[in-house]
């Protein structure tokens, strides 16, 4: 019987288990909704319930095995959202919960982070932007508000270690999700000691770090009767799921890719990186690749999530029908390219930012499918803007796009992105990227395959290419 890979991935909607062939087939799934709870000592505060999750993800696991069949199985591997993680005692004892990176707690440490290490320091040594949910701003919250809780803990585990304790009882650092924390150095692909001595913690509160596809332990006879996992399967260090999506997209060096939903990610892997003023400025962040020697520098803006207010505010009327998006692209393919003067500036974030956004260009004959069409093309050239800036970053010129995501399914939005970019836009068949990225390491893990990279030359990465046409004048001349 065909070997496969349990996959246990941790989302902020979903908690799912997927089990995947050598072949990159998804063989069978189960997922439950995900959710963040009130904090028992501060209901005004949001903290992830782990052993909810844990809970969640043990059934789901039972589930696909049960599909699956536990012979099939060759290894399991974690992935999780980035920064977020919880202080442990040696002996396993959670002793602080779970801070969700939606939790608003930590963001006057993050405006006030100077008074710890300027923030251009901090920048040009780990490369991730000053998100106010990062992991570093999480241990100072605990030092300044708790400092009894890292007293008496031994080790602060990211999410995805946490899952990989519970499995074979071991304590571990995912080097992925290290990287998100703020706290790493990108010269050395480790922790940055002058970060942690300007914050007054300890790094040894931190375990020794694992790369990717490197084999953390063994699932244990506890961990078997709780999830139906057979005991001895090896467990498989992946991390955090942006660097997974990226390398399951069959991306390659220097091979930008964007992750179009709510918000789009554009990413590269690239050899170099610069963590300047003005990268920093341009929100530029920079985490480390799945493959050592290989950096991730990306940037983010809203997207679909504009697209959906432009869905609810101008197409009331059909909201309520299946095919809403088929109307809404139909009727922006009706409008010309430039959408007749309609122009967008997509920073729909929300009230309280120095810049939001605007619709200009309106006439009495404005219609909503160029206000549609004007959305599509804002965002379009926002990729654009993007891409210029990752390509100075890292050092290197864009030969194609490969788009992944919700967003991707939409054809007239690929078009537009080709044509405004001027160039190929390759958008691919897998939908589970991210699932599919770390199954790969898992494959070589348990060496099903000798390399990551060998075991994703197997998959078939079919998929629709969207060339630039004529319009590309039409919108470099805009």
């Amino acid at each position: 019987m065909e070997k496969t890979i349990l996959v246990l991935d941790c989302g902020a909607t979903n908690v799912r288990a997927i089990a995947i062939d050598i072949k990159g087939n998804i063989i069978a799934q189960s997922s439950f909704p995900n959710n963040t709870q009130p904090d028992p000592e501060d209901r005004s505060l949001l903290i992830w319930d782990v052993h909810e999750i844990w809970g969640k993800m043990k059934t789901a696991a039972g589930r696909v095995i049960e599909k699956a069949g536990k012979e099939t199985i060759a290894a399991v591997t974690i992935t999780t959202f980035g920064v977020d993680g919880a202080t442990f005692t040696r002996s396993g004892e959670m002793t602080y919960p779970v801070i969700s990176w939606q939790c608003a707690r930590t963001e006057p440490v993050m405006n006030s982070i100077d008074k710890y290490i300027p923030l251009e320091k901090l920048y040009s040594i780990n490369g991730v932007q000053p998100f106010s949910f990062n992991t570093i701003n999480k241990l100072i919250w605990l030092k300044e508000n708790r400092p009894d809780v890292l007293e008496k803990s031994d080790a602060f585990l990211f999410l995805p270690s946490v899952f990989a304790f519970y499995l074979t009882g071991e304590m571990l650092t995912d080097t992925t999700m290290a990287g998100t924390s703020m706290l790493t150095d990108l010269k050395t692909r480790g922790f940055s000691k002058e970060i942690f001595d300007s914050i007054g913690v300890d790094p040894g509160i931190f375990p020794d770090a694992v790369e990717p596809g490197q084999v953390i332990g063994e699932v244990t006879k506890i961990a078997e009767s709780e999830t139906g996992i057979p005991a001895g399967v090896p467990v498989v260090a992946a991390g955090h799921d942006t660097q997974f999506a990226i390398f399951g997209s069959g991306a390659g060096e220097n091979e930008p890719v964007i992750s179009s939903g709510t918000w789009e990610i554009l990413m590269v892997r690239a050899r170099q990186v610069a963590t300047d003023v003005n990268m920093l400025n341009k929100g530029v962040t920079n985490e480390l690749d799945a493959v050592p020697g290989l950096f991730d520098s990306g940037v983010q803006w809203i997207a679909s999530g504009m697209l959906e207010w432009i869905k609810k505010m101008f197409f009331a009327d059909v909201i309520s029908k299946e095919n809403i998006y088929e109307i809404m692209i139909k009727e922006a393919l009706q409008v010309e390219p430039g959408s007749n003067g309609v122009r967008i500036r997509p920073d729909f974030r929300g009230s309280g930012h120095s810049e939001n956004g605007i619709i200009s260009g309106l006439t009495m004959d404005t219609t909503r499918g160029q206000i549609y069409r004007a959305a599509l093309e804002a965002l379009a050239f926002r990729t654009k803007d993007g891409l210029k800036i990752i390509e100075k970053a890292g050092g290197f010129t864009s030969k194609k796009l490969i788009c992944v995501g919700g967003g991707s399914k939409n054809k007239l939005w690929n078009q537009i992105k080709a044509d405004v970019l001027q160039l190929p836009v390759k958008v691919i068949q897998q939908k589970e990227t991210t699932v599919l990225g770390a199954a790969l390491f898992a494959m070589s893990g348990a060496l099903l395959y000798n390399s990551p990279e060998e075991a994703r030359s197997i998959i078939d990465y079919k998929g629709e290419v969207y060339e630039p046409g004529e319009n590309s004048k039409i919108y470099d001349s805009l």
